[in-house]
């Protein structure tokens, strides 16, 4: 099992259907009243590929790129249209959008994160694979054009030197939802006279 650093293809990503997926408990007590419990911390991500292929050619890389993979052995990364930067889609990233940390005077490393935020409430997504070069850095809104280094495979951004107590340490970026095939069998329609279809390729974020 390992993980490889290559992005499934962009034309066909950007026609898949899906999204965060959360598990939750509900218990109907005898009163009808609900009780909710929360399985989980953290969303996961899953999409549907199979949308995003319009050619015979679209059909032949999905099939190459899933034999490259083992099918659900190896993980890739993937680009989701709709949730792939630090800012807004519209927008363009900034080293001031998220906000990764608070120096204390000895830390060095932080980790990318993204905020969602509704109301009152938000939760915080660790950012694993971040595009490389894409990433930019602000320290109480000063952009800092050295002085760290990020990986591309960790999003860790590291310090040269532990930003002082009470800096505000933000970040923006571009990055990649880290996923595996959730199938090992890929059903392929075949229709000499069109292109032949899959009906489903499910892809399912990795969590670690």
């Amino acid at each position: 099992m390992a993980f490889h650093e290559v992005r499934f293809p962009d034309d066909i990503s950007r026609g898949a259907r899906g999204g965060p997926e959360r598990r939750t408990q509900i218990v109907e007590l005898a009163s009808g009243d609900e009780e909710r419990n929360a399985s989980w911390a953290n969303s996961r991500r899953r999409y549907d590929v199979a949308y995003g292929i319009r050619r015979a050619d679209d059909l032949a890389a999905v099939v190459a790129f899933f034999e490259a993979r083992n099918g659900r052995l190896h993980g890739f990364r993937f680009k989701d249209w709709g949730d792939h930067k630090s800012c807004l889609p519209s927008g363009t990233p900034g080293p001031t959008d998220q906000i990764i940390g608070t120096g204390d005077g000895a830390t060095t490393a932080f980790q990318l994160v993204k905020r969602y935020t509704s109301g009152a409430q938000s939760w915080t997504r660790s950012i694993a694979k971040p595009v490389a070069g894409t990433v930019t850095i602000a320290l109480n809104g000063t952009p800092q054009p050295s002085g760290w280094s990020v990986g591309a495979t960790t999003g860790l951004v590291t310090f040269s030197a532990a930003p002082g107590a009470g800096i505000a340490i933000t970040a923006g970026f571009v990055f990649d939802v880290p996923v595996r095939f959730d199938t090992d069998v890929l059903d392929v329609t075949l229709d000499l006279e069109r292109l032949g279809s899959i009906t489903t390729i499910p892809l399912v974020e990795l969590r670690r």
